[in-house]
């Protein structure tokens, strides 16, 4: 069992500067905890202060109901895996992977035991005589991951274990991580700048800016439901579009196009009738055939979909498209689309304005949401 809280934890330097600010968090047994965000976020100081690397300043930290804030390192069993592996070069594989245990003195036979399930479970058996230096780089990670293995620790901790690869492992490595949590059901904290991994891996996201909590929640929540402006541009690739729109009548608009609101958006966004708010549509959610026209700037081909990057009316509102099929635009084409999708926010807070982010209903002789545009 590792059932892991976080309570109003902070973390304050020496130096006055704070790198976590009031961090709280809930962590079932067996779930896969991802924490993503830019670097300097405060990500791998809240690892390393779940590790013990680092003293909490404030909050309390609670294992399996048992306070461990002040518990040294060695007595939290828990096992980390690093970016950079920390093999030693001199041992073989099976020598890394046995290393914690030799040093506890355990049975050679448990130990042998031990090491040759944790090869088995990361493919690793036939690398058991290898030093390091003769492994790749995917394989030298899964060494590191048997190391903590073998130890069978409460809690497995990954400080960015992929950061190192090319995109090729990177991928093969995710995976295996994913098969890993599978099979072992041990509870796993994740931390990556990679949104990526975050929404692959994980069974909730703890999405981090500048110290803050943006938002914790499922992978679908943070994509579909975000907190706000951080969180929408963050989770998504491409980036979703943001822009300034005023709401008036029924519609939402700026000095280059105006789209008619649904039902659902016009009640969500009465409050700010005659304001300006922001309004974000992800790239993936532009489809052609509506009645805002893109300028096309350049094409950028991936196979089943093309990114149009263009503009809307002007060079001021860029936008990126994410069209279905292999496109033939050319720079100065006009492609007129709809926004199937759009999401709104504070323009002061930046915070979302819950229930306008809906997917607006059909209209019938007209695109979804009735799109108008106004040059």
């Amino acid at each position: 069992m590792a059932h892991l809280r976080l309570k109003n934890v902070d973390k304050i330097y020496d130096n006055n500067v704070q790198a976590v600010f009031d961090f709280n968090i809930d962590i079932k047994d067996g779930e896969f905890i991802v924490l993503v965000g830019p670097s300097g976020c405060g990500k791998s100081t809240t690892l390393r202060m779940i590790a013990g690397l680092e003293d909490i300043t404030k909050g309390n930290l609670i294992l399996d109901d048992k306070d461990i804030t002040k518990t040294p390192p060695k007595d939290r069993d828990m096992a980390m895996v690093f970016q950079n592996y920390a093999l030693y070069g001199h041992m073989t594989v099976y020598e890394n992977m046995a290393f914690s245990l030799t040093m506890r003195k355990e049975n050679p036979n448990v130990i042998h035991k031990k090491v040759l399930a944790a090869a088995e479970i990361l493919n690793l058996t036939d690398q058991l005589n290898k030093k390091p230096s003769q492994l790749s780089g995917g394989q030298r990670q899964r060494v590191a991951m048997g190391r903590s293995i073998v130890r069978s620790p409460k809690l497995f901790l990954f400080d960015e274990p992929l950061s190192n690869l090319d995109a090729k492992l990177r991928g093969s490595t995710r995976r295996e991580i994913l098969l890993l949590h599978k099979r072992l059901g041990a509870t796993m904290i994740y931390v990556t700048h990679d949104q990526t991994e975050a929404l692959t891996l994980a069974d909730r996201i703890v999405c981090m800016s500048m110290g803050h909590v943006q938002q914790i929640g499922t992978p679908l929540e943070l994509y579909d439901s975000p907190a706000n402006i951080f969180v929408a541009s963050f989770i998504g690739l491409p980036p979703m579009n943001f822009f300034d729109v005023k709401i008036e009548n029924g519609m939402a608009g700026n000095e280059f196009f105006y789209v008619q609101l649904s039902p659902e958006e016009a009640v969500a966004l009465a409050p700010y009738e005659g304001k300006t708010v922001v309004m974000g549509v992800r790239p993936e959610d532009i489809e052609e055939g509506g009645n805002v026209n893109l300028t096309v700037s350049v094409n950028e081909n991936l196979g089943m979909n093309t990114l149009v990057h263009g503009h809307l009316g002007g060079d001021k509102l860029r936008m990126v498209a994410k069209i279905k099929n292999w496109c033939q635009y050319k720079p100065g084409d006009v492609v007129p689309v709809y926004f199937k999708r759009r999401h709104f926010f504070d323009k002061d807070t930046t915070n979302a304005i819950r229930n306008a982010s809906i997917t607006p209903a059909e209209t019938e002789g007209s695109a979804i949401g009735g799109n108008e545009v106004q040059a």
